[in-house]
């Protein structure tokens, strides 16, 4: 029995967030530049994507670009922009063929104006698609979101649509990016680093972690069947015991 079979589909997280992590050391192993070790991570996202909606998963978001990231040499970062046009470009029509919608969560403003273009076209040709939702982090931060929540909130609260009363944690997340969708069940991380970077600081509150030595572009469908299966073994509790659950 091959791992995908091993999948129970009954019970597959709605929700599945990724820290694509290891490009750079992946390169570095192979005597390559940085961006050598991103364009060979582009086979990991296609098997990730398609390993995902073939199971059911109704949506997948993965952390491609952080607002940190701008702060890494501006060799990289452009080539990573024009990295990023190419294969959007060259994707649409695949995420079309497999009914997947692509969003974006993010300061996307702050991307440069082709990759801006490029986004909102995908996003336009791929909007009635219903099989799954592919989200791309890009230009993003938890902070900066919940930073960009807060504003929005207080702004209403100053023109009376809101009062303070008002604001609890429904509120909070209808002004989140990700406003609509169920928070992530299961978080995978590649590269073995035991932290959450500032990714979906307020969504990931009762996630499962997964957390993988293994670097993002090696990374294929059996990885991601391994994390599923690694998953369905825990117990869902949020803040409950094991007896209270069984009642």
């Amino acid at each position: 029995m091959d791992l995908r079979e091993k999948v129970d589909i009954n019970n597959l997280p709605r929700h599945i967030a990724v820290i694509m992590d290891g490009n750079g050391r992946w390169a570095k192993q192979r005597g390559g530049l940085r961006i050598f070790g991103h364009k060979s991570a582009i086979t990991a996202v296609r098997e990730t994507v398609e390993a995902a909606a073939e199971l059911g998963v109704e949506y997948l978001t993965l952390y491609a670009f952080s607002t940190e990231n701008w702060s890494r040499p501006a060799s990289e970062v452009s080539a990573l922009m024009q990295l990023l046009v190419t294969t959007i470009r060259k994707e649409t029509a695949t995420l079309n063929k497999n009914n997947i919608r692509l969003q974006t969560i993010g300061d996307t403003e702050s991307l440069p104006k082709s990759c801006r273009q490029e986004l909102q076209e995908a996003i336009d040709m791929t909007s009635g698609n219903s099989r799954m939702t592919l989200v791309l982090a890009l230009s993003y931060s938890g902070r900066w979101e919940l930073t960009q929540a807060m504003q929005k909130i207080a702004a209403k609260v100053e023109q009376q649509e809101l009062s303070a009363s008002d604001i609890n944690e429904s509120i909070i997340a209808q002004h989140l990016g990700t406003a609509g969708m169920p928070d992530p069940e299961l978080l995978i991380r590649t590269s073995g680093e035991m932290r959450i970077s500032n990714f979906l600081l307020w969504q990931l509150a009762y996630t499962e972690l997964y957390i993988t030595e293994l670097l993002w572009p090696d990374f294929r469908k059996e990885h991601l069947y391994e994390a599923i299966l690694s998953y369905q073994r825990r117990e869902r509790r949020f803040g409950k015991t094991s007896e209270q659950l069984i009642k």
